[in-house]
């Protein structure tokens, strides 16, 4: 596939990006000479893109749209449609500057080096990138394990097993994958994650269809008083910004084979062709078929209390195990700026990438972290109230303010004209729904750990 592009890539990977050809071989960067390897095509940037956008997350968009109704919850997501797209192509164009410049960035963080200085990239988008995608990790693993369970208690109607023996599985399944040693290996993992995330999308809107024709009379009205729906509101504006969330633009962007510029570009029309398909048929059909009794998973939905369905139980199991396999792929994405930190402070960039020096400390730091992601879902599973105030905090700040700041201070578009205060307001509008829907989803954790405890079975 691309092969012309392949070829362009061979021979001219990160390390000759990474330092000149006349550099100290003792300095090369290994985490990215390893892992973000610039060998792609920018189908293989737009298969990345896909599954770190268009995740199972997708599945809560009937619950958001319930919390704003019908107007404003639509309107949203065509405003977050436009305003990432738009930011994700802000951030491309800074950094096909700086490649043609001869400065190629690879990171978040080197963006916020050069750009705002290097506080900002050390202590700031740095940190904040490495939770936000550390805890989608997290999260990933914990849907995964919600998702083996539902599909044992459809097998197995009663069955005893425990919610973090499924996570625990799902993390030994996560821990093999989480060996694949670069982000570039994952472009054929993730066309199937494409593809899986339109077929389990598919699922859950034919589902709602079906659920709603059979359906008693909706309720469309936004339930509680009026602080209810005001936090309600802002939990919702932040459950679809983490959904429309990203954090891993420079990253993707590092694996595309030079010349990189315009490659971004194809693959974000790739990926956002896959998310209005797959956003807008779940929301509108969930919220649909449900009202305001739309749940956190729209799945959820579809099994009743009593034990029957309103699906055919096959077809539900069917659309978990949609659901799971694709949960693996974007964790497995997730993980990479985690990779490339470990494989920078342990790797040796002197020595073959699989030689025994270098596989050792992979084996032993990537497992320990998919060991670490997999403790922290079994303890905690109310953990997507705690990766909403991560998406609150990080997702917000990175893909909506911070792209507009960086092209405005890297292009200086002038203050009389339209790019220059369409940015502006895209930073500040954004800043402020941060701060207010970080206050509202950290309400909610507190509301939500009453109910809940350690290693609790949900």
């Amino acid at each position: 596939m691309a092969a012309d592009e392949e070829a362009v890539g061979h021979g001219h990977d990160v390390a000759a990006v990474a330092a000149p050809a006349a550099a100290d071989p003792n300095q090369l960067d290994a985490g990215a000479l390893f892992v973000l390897k610039s060998k792609g095509s920018w189908m293989h940037c737009g298969y990345h893109l896909t599954t770190s956008i268009v995740a199972p997350a997708l599945l809560s968009l009937p619950f958001a749209l319930a919390s704003l109704g019908w107007a404003p919850g639509v309107a949203c997501l065509v405003v977050g449609a436009v305003v990432t797209f738009y930011s994700y192509n802000l951030l491309s164009l800074v950094l096909d500057h700086y490649a043609q410049l001869g400065r190629r960035q690879l990171r978040f963080r080197d963006m916020a080096h050069d750009i705002l200085g290097p506080g900002w990239g050390r202590f700031y988008v740095g940190p904040i990138q490495f939770l936000v995608c550390f805890g989608a990790v997290v999260g990933q693993v914990l849907l995964g394990g919600l998702s083996m369970k539902t599909i044992y208690l459809i097998v197995r109607p009663g069955g005893t097993m425990q919610l973090h023996e499924f996570v625990i599985v799902f993390g030994v399944f996560m821990l093999i994958l989480a060996q694949i040693p670069s982000f570039h290996s994952l472009r054929h993992i993730n066309l199937v994650s494409l593809l899986l995330c339109l077929s389990y999308s598919a699922c859950a809107a034919a589902g709602s269809i079906h659920a709603g024709t059979n359906a008693p009379q909706r309720d469309y009205s936004r339930p509680g008083n009026g602080q209810d729906r005001l936090f309600g509101a802002l939990n919702a504006i932040a459950i679809i910004a983490t959904t429309y969330g990203n954090g891993i633009i420079p990253e993707i962007q590092a694996t595309a084979a030079p010349p990189v510029t315009g490659k971004m570009f194809k693959g974000l029309c790739l990926c956002y062709a896959v998310v209005v398909t797959t956003f807008f048929s779940v929301a509108i059909s969930g919220y649909w078929a449900f009202g305001n009794r739309a749940q956190g998973y729209v799945l959820a939905n579809f099994d009743l209390e009593d034990g029957t369905t309103l699906v055919p139980k096959w077809f539900l199991a069917m659309t978990n195990l949609l659901t799971l396999l694709q949960l693996a792929a974007v964790g497995v994405v997730y993980l990479q700026p985690t990779n490339e930190v470990l494989e920078g402070l342990f790797a040796d960039p002197t020595k073959d990438q699989y030689s025994a020096r270098n596989v050792t400390p992979r084996l032993i730091f990537r497992s320990l972290s998919i060991v670490v992601a997999t403790l922290l879902a079994a303890m905690l599973p109310f953990f997507g109230d705690v990766n909403a105030v991560i998406g609150a905090f990080g997702f917000l700040p990175l893909d909506f303010a911070v792209p507009s700041v960086f092209y405005n201070l890297t292009f200086k578009p002038s203050k009389r004209g339209v790019v220059f205060w369409l940015n502006t307001a895209i930073a500040v509008i954004s800043s402020v729904l941060a701060l207010l829907s970080s206050i509202s989803v950290v309400r909610q954790v507190i509301l939500d750990a009453k109910t809940y405890k350690l290693f609790a079975n949900v």
